[in-house]
């Protein structure tokens, strides 16, 4: 966690310099623009997007749940310990949150939208989800509150028209997502374990 904050720090004071050097006028060698002292956020923002993950390892448990999760419960994690996708109001685990706004982008060069429906499920919404459209189990589209792959930010309802459910069919096994509701087309679960370069211990 220390090395991670130490890149950020430093990707931070490397959009800084870029940014200054980027503002400034023949007469004013290295004095930013009026304002750029307000732009932390934005580049604290970035410097996280840019963070290498190689060199983190993660750990999971017999069923395939992250380790650090476990003890929160399902669906009952905290926000601060899942990620943002991209700049949506999605969150998931970090390595999820990652791959999937990675697709994201992919799939964006390719002239594909991929839009998000649902992410993180609290517990609470999936007990209202199971009211609503019975369980899956017994024909229904929810999960048994308590064990969807949802309450472990582990599985996003991704929004594809025709052109893109062709291409997550074709690519999202390379990020680590699976169609892992055979009725539901738009549920992709996150496998870590099958992620290249994604290591697990």
């Amino acid at each position: 966690m220390n090395s991670r904050i130490a890149d950020i720090q430093s990707r931070i004071i490397a959009l800084q310099t870029q940014k200054t050097a980027t503002t400034t006028t023949p007469g004013q060698q290295g004095t930013p623009t009026a304002g750029a002292g307000d732009d932390f956020a934005s580049y604290l923002q970035q410097a996280v997007q840019q963070a290498p993950t190689s060199g983190r390892t993660y750990s999971l448990n017999a069923k395939g749940i992250p380790t650090e999760l476990t003890a929160y419960g399902n669906g009952k994690i905290p926000s601060n310990a899942l990620q943002q996708v991209g700049e949506t109001r999605h969150k998931l685990w970090a390595p999820a949150a990652e791959k999937l706004t990675q697709m994201i982008a992919d799939a964006k060069k390719d002239g594909v939208t991929i839009g998000i429906t649902d992410s993180y499920r609290p517990y609470a919404e999936q007990v209202d989800l199971a009211k609503r459209k019975g369980l899956y189990s017994q024909g229904g589209l929810a999960a048994k509150p308590g064990t969807s792959e949802h309450g472990w930010g582990m599985a996003t309802d991704l929004d594809l028209n025709s052109k893109a459910l062709a291409w997550v069919r074709q690519n999202a096994d390379k990020y680590g997502f699976y169609n892992t509701a055979s009725r539901e087309s738009w549920h992709w679960g996150f496998k870590p374990e099958k992620v290249p370069g994604l290591v697990t211990s």
